[in-house]
């Protein structure tokens, strides 16, 4: 299976302060090194904390957010070397869904001015293809053709992703990056969406970068998974692999900080203690040594470096919890949501 993106030492950091006022200047670390790649008809879920870096990742691919450092390679061609034209030609193969699908439409515009304007844009087609092309998204994702000359406002949080979703698929893209895509929905429409998200990548063979924090989700729908901490990749393989029995001391506490839809279920929690370190004063060696029970001194020297553990995993641990792992399953969407 070929790779169709691959990131390598992606860093991008925020500055503050230091203007006239003499605030200090202050550099927020948000992404730091990271690396992974998506095959084909692959979907790879990066997950974690909220502020722990995976959305700006997630914007950096399409180059909404100019990264500082690193490579994005995009079928052998790198999107952070392409110019104006380059990077418009790319983006009808590589397209993005928001997580506010109300906010990311604009309200004065139809849906079917809203989809057109992409087509329109990178001048694919006449006008009869264009509409046909129109019709046949708007079908693909379960709404009515009626649907093409309404406004956002008068459609539920469900059918606006929905048309989120046809907006991306107009340009036929060969990956999308999803960006909590159903965070905002109630429960039984998140299930809908993923079903939805899960038709197109196994009929149209469509690669997905999934940003989510519901472990339960990512287990549904992602093939892979990428744990992030504080702009770093602690922890990646095989989502199942990864889910039940974590690698990484803080993919542990992750895991079991997932809830599980059975009340006669008893939980061992891992131990931690401390609050997340502000992104502007990170600590020295692993960042989440002050919040381990198993860091040692060198923990605090050294950064570890992400390294392979057996044929498809790799962690960023001196200490990995190889011997002592808990097995505890994460529920799947039809666990969890009951569908």
């Amino acid at each position: 299976m070929t790779n169709l993106l691959e990131v390598h030492n992606l860093v991008k950091r925020f500055e503050s302060g230091g203007g006239f006022l003499g605030a200090p200047k202050q550099v927020v670390r948000a992404v730091n090194d990271v690396s992974f790649s998506v095959a084909r008809g692959q979907s790879v879920g990066l997950v974690g904390e909220s502020g722990c870096g995976k959305s700006t990742v997630a914007r950096t691919l399409l180059r909404l957010i100019e990264p500082d450092e690193g490579s994005i390679l995009f079928d052998g061609q790198d999107i952070r070397a392409a110019n104006a034209s380059s990077l418009r030609a790319l983006r009808r193969r590589i397209q993005i869904v928001f997580q506010d699908p109300y906010a990311s439409l604009n309200p004065r515009r139809t849906v079917r001015q809203a989809l057109t304007e992409p087509l329109v844009v990178h001048k694919l087609g006449t006008a009869g293809d264009i509409s046909s092309k129109v019709e046949k998204a708007i079908d693909e994702v379960g709404l009515p053709r009626s649907a093409l000359d309404r406004y956002p406002h008068e459609f539920s949080g469900g059918q606006r992703q929905r048309i989120g979703i046809a907006r991306a698929l107009v340009l036929d893209p060969e990956i999308i990056v999803a960006d909590e895509p159903v965070s905002a929905l109630d429960v039984s429409v998140q299930a809908q969406i993923l079903q939805l998200l899960e038709r197109l990548k196994r009929d149209r063979g469509i690669s997905f970068v999934f940003v989510s924090h519901d472990l339960g989700v990512v287990r549904h729908f992602c093939d892979t998974v990428c744990v992030m901490y504080l702009g770093r990749i602690i922890e990646q393989g095989p989502t199942g692999q990864v889910l039940d029995n974590p690698l990484h001391p803080y993919s542990r506490v992750l895991r079991d900080s997932s809830p599980v839809p059975d009340p006669e279920a008893r939980i061992r929690l891992s131990k931690i203690s401390g609050e997340i370190p502000a992104p502007t004063n990170l600590p020295s060696g692993c960042t989440f040594h002050p919040r381990c029970a198993r860091a040692k001194p060198d923990c605090a020297a050294r950064i570890p470096p992400l390294e392979g553990m057996g044929a498809s995993r790799a962690v960023a641990c001196f200490y990995p919890l190889v011997e002592d792992v808990v097995s505890r399953p994460i529920a799947s969407l039809s666990d969890s949501r009951g569908t």
